[in-house]
């Protein structure tokens, strides 16, 4: 039976095949409206000046950047790997500096920088591939162009931090800060909030669309806002706006076309200005908490009650979707969670009250899923553990199938396999959770 199912489900096309697109040329239009959302922005004609503040660009700058860059990835149109500048860096550290040194002190980035390949994929599990919704996109950067952006995101993760562009309670692509301080940072709040008898309640929300929705006129006037140096402020104007991708699939007609992609996928500065641009979603909560980890959202609050709990929280949504409104962005219903906190003490019944939101209604859950932990109301680690041992023994199986009695793997590589997976399935979430005594029998 399960073979016969296995048979009849639709193999996916080896190149898309759409209805209403009869030439390579529709169909490619068709793959990038799906990919490729609104229209892209104008690129502005300005006479290139260089900026006087602007801090020259040293050798140890170009250095780090280099030894981050990894020497598996995919290289896009271009076709050079990061092996190769690693190598020319060590054979002539000059010549990347003189090459970069220049788009620095102009805050430009090139035409010829911003051209990527989108390689085109379909969804598994799709009942039919007869729609563009049915496959993916993979953007691959040019790898020299990374470099300049990743020098860039250094540059500007500094200034950041210094003039008020990132809300303290922002966590994840930032230095320092990643998932389990915003997870840590929650759960001390949800542990001190109820002491003076108070009702403790979390929305969890999730931007729609993420880096795509960024507006390079309103980030770059929000920097300019802030007292950003000119020429960042040039070069991330730059760097966002005439951006052209040539999608890649069988059949493709492989030409560069405009886009519109808020900020590029895959890029190292891209997570940066997006953390920038949504900053002014953390707005101010009595009592309460505004937490996000790049496009992860939560709004915390307390009250005498869950009742007046979900009031506030109704409020400041729709205060938060006003100033969503405003940027272009907005959250998404189907990843939007409710849970009502409480302690082992509370003797209380069990809240069920939900929130409506936006014609919508939200009941709270008894397991979360956040950031790549599981809460439960009573903020107990069992469930997170017991999903993590789930995972773990699915791995286990995959890997003892790779060596059957008498043939493939060799035994120490099964247990140098098996550790380096399982171990950190296993222990993620450790560094928040602590697992209980009966978990590490």
């Amino acid at each position: 039976m399960d073979r016969q199912e296995t048979r009849r489900r639709p193999t996916p096309p080896r190149f898309p095949e759409l209805p209403g697109a009869s030439t390579p040329q529709e169909l490619n239009q068709a793959l990038l409206k799906q990919f490729f959302h609104g229209e892209p922005p104008e690129l502005v004609d300005t006479v290139l000046l260089p900026f006087r503040d602007c801090p020259p660009l040293s050798a140890d700058e170009i250095g780090r950047a280099i030894a981050r860059s990894s020497p598996s990835s995919a290289p896009g149109p271009d076709m050079m790997p990061n092996s190769v500048w690693k190598r020319v860096h060590r054979v002539a550290p000059h010549l990347i500096s003189d090459l970069l040194a220049p788009l620095v002190t102009y805050g430009s980035h090139p035409l010829t920088r911003k051209r990527a390949d989108g390689i085109v994929l379909d969804k598994p599990g799709k009942s039919s591939y007869d729609s563009p919704s049915s496959f993916r996109v993979i953007v691959l950067l040019q790898t020299f162009s990374k470099i300049l952006a990743r020098i860039m995101n250094s540059r500007l993760s500094c200034v950041a931090q210094v003039a008020g562009l990132l809300n303290p309670h922002q966590c994840g692509s930032l230095a320092g800060l990643s998932a389990s301080d915003a997870v840590t940072t929650l759960t001390h709040k949800v542990k001190t909030l109820p002491i003076p008898q108070r009702k403790v309640t979390k929305l969890f929300l999730d931007i729609k669309g993420c880096f795509d929705n960024v507006n390079p006129s309103t980030l770059c006037g929000l920097l300019r806002a802030k007292g950003v140096n000119p020429y960042l402020v040039s070069w991330t104007r730059s760097f966002l706006s005439g951006r052209t991708c040539r999608l890649r699939y069988q059949g493709s007609p492989k030409v560069f076309a405009p886009v519109s992609v808020g900020t590029p996928q895959g890029s190292p500065v891209s997570p940066l200005l997006f953390v920038i641009y949504v900053s002014r979603l953390h707005c101010e909560i009595p009592g309460g908490l505004t937490l996000s980890s790049v496009d992860d959202f939560g709004l915390t609050v307390s009250s005498s009650s869950y009742r007046r709990n979900v009031q506030i929280l109704q409020r400041h949504y729709a205060e938060l979707k006003a100033i969503g409104a405003r940027l272009g962005v907005g959250f998404s219903v189907p990843k939007t969670e409710l849970i009502h906190w409480r302690t082992n003490r509370d003797r209380a019944p069990i809240s069920s009250i939900p929130v409506h939101l936006g014609g919508s209604i939200f009941r709270p859950k008894a397991e979360v899923r956040w950031l790549g932990y599981w809460f439960t109301p009573s903020l107990a680690t069992t469930t997170h553990f017991v999903k993590r041992r789930s995972k773990a023994q699915a791995a286990f199986v995959a890997v003892k199938r790779l060596s059957p009695p008498g043939i493939s793997l060799p035994p120490f590589l099964c247990h140098r396999l098996a550790s380096s997976l399982l171990f950190p399935i296993l222990s993620y979430g450790a560094d928040a959770f602590v697992p209980t005594v009966h978990m590490t029998r």
